[in-house]
């Protein structure tokens, strides 16, 4: 059963020197879907363009919270052509993050947020939510439209957050981080997610798991993070790789439209 990584950044430059040779590779490795979300206009039409070339990759669209800082109507007309396209599946990435302190104002971030969340459910897509150091706030947000569906990529928070977004279908996205040693809430809150709700990403080229950590990431990496939760979960790896490459479907239903 081929691996579906939901969340890969190959659009970055750390890719720059042997993009094309790693995603070429990744089907004959095992890896048979990915999504790489775009961080702004720029790096989401970048990964439209890898969507185009290689039929196994998709793109999303979006305004990372990070990047967002003078976002205007130019942007979300930009996003709204790019998610126009059949191989963008999502919008997305998108949230909130509070950790870095020159990071554009809270307010800012949670008015693009909302402004992204709008399209998304205009176009009747899917968002990848980034949430990091905003659980708060970026619950509080999504809870505000109930129609909203998605995943909080490399999900970071409670048990109890986790219960709360499962209640509203959403998805949840596990990564390297749950490899390390350090990882205590990780555990907690695979316990609390249904299988139908779990999928795997990468982010690469960052938190790459055990025994590789301090290395770039790449898809081929993923299957520490498939051991690791069928191992939690009390199922095979093969099992585990099959339940998240169905969930990846649902999730994004754009890509299960052209893949079934």
């Amino acid at each position: 059963m081929p691996i579906f990584d939901t969340h890969a950044h190959y659009d970055s430059n750390a890719f720059q020197a042997d993009r094309e040779v790693v995603l070429s590779a990744l089907p004959a490795a095992g890896t048979g879907l990915v999504v790489d979300p775009g961080c702004d206009v720029e790096s989401s039409r970048t990964a439209l363009t890898l969507a185009e070339a290689f039929p196994h990759v998709y793109a999303a669209a979006g305004i990372h919270p990070s990047d967002c800082a003078g976002a205007g109507e130019a942007e979300f007309a930009a996003l709204r052509t790019l998610c126009g396209h059949e191989k963008v599946v999502a919008v997305g990435e998108i949230g909130l993050d509070y950790y870095w302190k020159d990071n554009p104002p809270r307010e800012f971030q949670q008015k693009v947020f909302r402004r992204q969340i709008e399209l998304a459910l205009e176009l009747d897509l899917p968002v990848i939510v980034h949430d990091r150091e905003a659980h708060g706030d970026s619950l509080a947000i999504v809870l505000e439209y109930p129609e909203l569906r998605g995943v909080f990529h490399c999900f970071s928070g409670s048990p109890e957050m986790a219960a709360e977004l499962l209640k509203h279908g959403w998805y949840l996205g596990f990564d390297g981080p749950i490899t390390y040693k350090n990882a205590q809430k990780a555990p907690e809150v695979a316990a609390v997610t249904p299988l139908d709700r779990m999928v795997v990403e990468t982010d690469a080229p960052y938190l790459t798991p055990e025994p590789f950590r301090g290395r770039r990431n790449d898809s081929r990496k993923l299957s520490y993070v498939l051991e690791k939760l069928a191992e939690w979960k009390g199922v095979s790896v093969e099992e585990m790789t099959r339940i998240t490459w169905e969930n990846g479907l649902r999730l994004f239903p754009k890509i299960k439209s052209r893949e079934e």
